[in-house]
């Protein structure tokens, strides 16, 4: 079980289990947040970075993946569901060390089926990439 980050405290993870995102971030969610939107987060470390220093592409992208559920959990509330589509533009690569990465977006339409999503990954002042996704609805949520 990874530990929130003292700078987190408050935030959840989206699961009690959930392997690759704790891998690759681990990711965190905190919900009706910065007025009343829904933020993901997390912690950049040196395991984040490309061999050029910078923070990676790959990181980026699944961090994407993550956000656009979290900023559609309202409309997956009793759904489960998977990405069929995301697209990430890269804007900045620098995130220092040691500092918060978040995500934030809307869902700009929910259909019977699909949840469209567009999103920013930023640093402070600082946007690294915009991205946008769609969601398709696959089955009522049992659990």
């Amino acid at each position: 079980m990874t530990e929130i980050p003292a700078q987190l405290e408050g935030w959840t993870k989206w699961g009690s289990e959930e392997p690759f995102e704790d891998h690759t971030g681990p990711f965190y969610m905190k919900l009706n947040a910065d007025g009343g939107a829904h933020l993901s987060a997390f912690l950049c470390e040196k395991h984040h970075f490309n061999g050029g220093g910078f923070l990676h592409g790959g990181m980026l992208m699944s961090f994407a993946d993550y956000a656009l559920f979290v900023i559609a959990h309202d409309e997956l509330e009793d759904q489960h569901s998977v990405t069929v589509s995301c697209q990430t533009e890269f804007l900045k690569g620098a995130a220092p060390l040691g500092e918060l990465v978040y995500a934030r977006g809307h869902v700009s339409r929910n259909t019977r089926s699909l949840i469209f999503v567009k999103g920013e990954i930023f640093v402070g002042d600082d946007t690294l990439a915009t991205f946008g996704g769609i969601l398709k609805k696959i089955a009522p949520r049992t659990d």
